[in-house]
């Protein structure tokens, strides 16, 4: 499949026009929908047509705005575009007030030409890793989709949009691993960058303190130019070599319990890296094994995410995804001083980790420790419960550290996707990037 990278060279070579990406990832769309699957809540057909068409103008006359000018690119159902209502997944919002003005990632993406084809599919309110929304239908997993699992969340949408060629690139957030655990789960690539690098106004919040905005997309090389996109300060991509890598290997919690397919794949992965030259460092790092303590209550996203919905969740508790209202509902119990507390002790524990990993170019651990259950499987509360706490262990080590992260896929052809994460601390984004192009020409995972 063509990635987003190599639809960008093809323009710029003249080898193609953004038209017949564009087009294709329309009738991709098309098609899904016939199947009766709601990948995308609002579609953009005839904006991304014209745009497309537009943008083969300015290709032709050698001014295009951007690098992607005129690429189908699809944006989560949290941001604002003006004149319509963001509902966020949930129909409590269908009859919102609409946006006044676009969010400022769809505001970029208009400025370089993308080809917006529509809103995707996610979690209700982005509060939960597993994709489910009974409210508009989940999108089943492009992997063995015949057996109907889950896509990972809350950017549901946005990683089958990408694995099944309705986009080229998918902007999503990520408040505990929501871009990345749908990555790991659909076979692709995700970044979550440093939250502070990304504006996200006009963005509606799941937590203030934890949310980021970030990009899925098919390899590295895709990711960073999105990023590009969506960033007022790009970074520099750079070749490193693997020889003087330096990774630290957490021992404490993030590698209990992996199930085979994931074991295997980062056994492989592990040894991979290896044989480039990279040297892998065990560390014990036991300071992850204190986050279940800190979020015993709810922690810091539960209180945020009753601030903003309290008022509805009172009112219209009923028109709530059970599951996500559950999670809401914790954060009633927590007071404005445990708030304060909780950052108090986010603040001290990002600096003993920092500390820890000083010297050392990148965390390296599985973005997600199973492989996607069956939608079916979760209809079970306990169930979902314990998946759903199992599938953001890893990825939400990240958020509360405000560091930045990519999944990279580290499974065999054949075999269930699995991700492998790189992690590192904050503004390090950067180097991670450039670390992950390596890690990901060792992995080899195109053959």
């Amino acid at each position: 499949m063509t990635t987003l990278w190599q639809a960008s060279q093809q323009l710029q070579t003249g080898e193609s026009g953004p038209e017949a990406f564009t087009a294709a990832a329309l009738q991709a769309v098309r098609d899904r929908e016939i199947a009766g699957e709601c990948v995308f809540i609002n579609r953009y057909e005839t904006q991304a047509t014209q745009q497309a068409h537009k943008a083969g103008v300015r290709w032709k006359a050698h001014h295009p705005l951007s690098t992607i000018d005129g690429l189908p690119i699809s944006i989560k159902d949290l941001f604002d575009v003006e004149g319509e209502a963001t509902t966020a997944g949930s129909r409590l919002l269908s009859d919102a007030p609409v946006a006044t003005a676009n969010a400022s990632v769809v505001e970029r993406l208009n400025l370089a030409g993308a080809a917006i084809v529509g809103k995707t599919n996610m979690t209700e309110f982005a509060f939960s890793g597993l994709g489910i929304n009974p409210h508009y239908g989940t999108p089943a997993n492009p992997w063995q989709r015949a057996e109907k699992r889950i896509p990972g969340g809350s950017s549901s949408g946005a990683a089958v949009a990408v694995a099944e060629g309705m986009c080229l690139g998918a902007i999503g957030t990520d408040t505990g691993g929501s871009v990345r655990i749908p990555a790991a789960l659909c076979g692709l690539t995700g970044f979550k960058p440093t939250a502070d690098r990304i504006s996200q106004a006009g963005t509606l919040p799941l937590s203030t303190s934890l949310d980021s905005i970030g990009v899925i997309a098919h390899d590295v090389r895709s990711c960073w130019l999105l990023d590009s996109v969506i960033a007022e300060r790009p970074l520099a991509l750079e070749h490193y070599d693997l020889c003087s890598a330096r990774f630290a290997i957490p021992q404490s919690r993030v590698l209990d319990g992996l199930e085979q397919d994931v074991a295997q794949a980062w056994d492989a992965a592990i040894k991979a890296l290896r044989h480039a030259g990279a040297t892998l460092v065990e560390i014990p790092l036991s300071e992850l094994d204190e986050l279940n303590a800190m979020n015993a209550r709810g922690g810091i996203t539960a209180y945020e995410a009753w601030q903003w919905h309290q008022r509805t969740a009172q009112a219209q508790p009923d028109a709530y995804d059970p599951h996500v209202l559950a999670r809401v509902q914790r954060g009633s119990h927590l007071t404005e001083q445990d708030a304060s507390e909780l950052c108090q002790q986010r603040e001290a524990w990002q600096q003993r980790v920092n500390a820890a990993l000083a010297g050392f170019d990148a965390l390296i651990m599985p973005t997600v420790p199973c492989i996607a259950p069956t939608i079916a499987s979760l209809d079970d509360p306990q169930r979902y419960r314990e998946i759903n706490a199992l599938m953001l262990r890893n990825t939400s080590v990240i958020n509360m550290l405000d560091g930045c992260a990519i999944s990279l896929p580290c499974q065999q052809t054949g075999r269930a996707p699995v991700g492998l994460s790189l992690a590192s601390v904050h503004g390090d984004d950067a180097r991670l990037i450039s670390w992950s192009l390596a890690v990901e020409t060792a992995l080899n995972w195109r053959s």
